[in-house]
């Protein structure tokens, strides 16, 4: 198929990045124009990678040389955005959350169905190659029945307290990753969730209302039993590691180091740290996830759907049901 044609809207620190990577790195793909609520961060952006910068969404939704479109802006955007590219005939990539309310959610994916439009989700660890392999193991049944399934995410350091104002909190912006990571390891969706967590990094994460450091168990369907561990800061690094158990073994993902070397001395031996911010980790499973998008531009179907996006969100306001109420919570108490 010809190139596809992609609108970006959002131009902080994640939309810049897909804006680059359409732009430079992903076959089959054009930048075709931004759009940021900062007009001058949308013309720098713009102006670097050789699309045009738009004053306002509609700009791009209503653009016949558009084929879709990137939602890259705030979160409490998110469904706004969609419902109206969805009015506009155009394909849609969207990050997550999806929004931080169910009726939000539920509107963006009714018009989204009503208009017959192709949308994915931005949950890129899925196309991780280390996560995949683990996901892969499972699904092969080389590791026989799953168990247990264990995921340990940690953050280098804490987001801007500006940003846990407006973000949903850890279980929405953080965990959301995780929650989506065991329903693609499991295949498996999740029935029971028991949460605690506390604040361990920073007493101003808690006067906002927020954790820091959070354990979570989730109950699946078929059995399986999935535990989450998270912190808000891991000093060595950015780490993110994936273990299914299972009657027949194990498979677990392991981290990336930032150069595959060693030292050693008289005093013992030593290697490089982990990657400190997620870019450095996670770009090769952004790019993949983007291929995956043009496969779906050109008929394949969506890799992660709006059912996937919405799922971890139920799980993530169980969990903080589940701390605010100190006992396990239903998901079906969701919806």
């Amino acid at each position: 198929m010809s190139s596809v044609r992609i609108g970006v809207l959002g131009c902080g620190r994640i939309g810049r990045m897909h804006a680059e990577l359409i732009a430079r790195q992903v076959p089959s793909t054009q930048l075709a124009a931004v759009y940021d609520v900062v007009e001058a961060a949308a013309a720098a952006v713009a102006g670097e990678l050789g699309a045009r910068h738009a004053a306002a969404p509609e700009e791009i939704l209503e653009a016949t040389d558009v084929d879709a479109v990137a939602i890259c802006s705030s979160t409490h955007t998110h469904i706004d955005l969609l419902v109206a590219a969805a009015a506009a005939g155009k394909a849609v990539f969207v990050e997550k959350p999806l929004a931080l309310s169910l009726d939000d959610v539920d509107r963006g994916i009714a018009a989204a169905e009503v208009a017959g439009i192709s949308v994915q989700v931005g949950f890129n660890r899925r196309f991780d190659p280390s996560h995949r392999y683990v996901h892969d193991r499972v699904a092969t049944g080389e590791i026989g029945d799953v168990h247990l399934v264990r995921v340990s995410s940690r953050d280098p350091e804490p987001p801007p307290l500006m940003y846990l104002d407006e973000s949903g909190g850890i279980f929405c912006d953080m965990t959301i990753h995780d929650f989506d990571m065991i329903r693609f390891i499991t295949g498996s969706e999740v029935t029971e969730v028991y949460a605690t967590g506390g604040v361990r990094v920073d007493p101003a994460i808690g006067e906002v209302g927020d954790l820091d450091t959070a354990v979570i168990v989730c109950t699946h369907e078929n059995g399986t039993i999935s535990t989450i561990d998270n912190s808000r800061q891991a000093v060595y690094g950015y780490d993110q590691r994936v273990e299914a158990f299972g009657s027949a073994g194990m498979a677990a993902s392991e981290n990336p180091l930032t150069a595959a070397a060693i030292t050693r001395t008289a005093e013992g031996s030593h290697g490089p740290t982990l990657p400190y911010f997620f870019l450095e980790r996670y770009i090769p499973s952004y790019l993949a996830g983007w291929d995956a998008f043009v496969e779906m531009m050109g008929g394949a179907p969506s890799p992660v759907t709006l059912a996937d996006g919405r799922a971890p969100l139920v799980i993530g306001l169980a969990a903080w049901r589940s701390v605010r109420e100190q006992r396990p919570v239903r998901i079906e108490e969701i919806g």
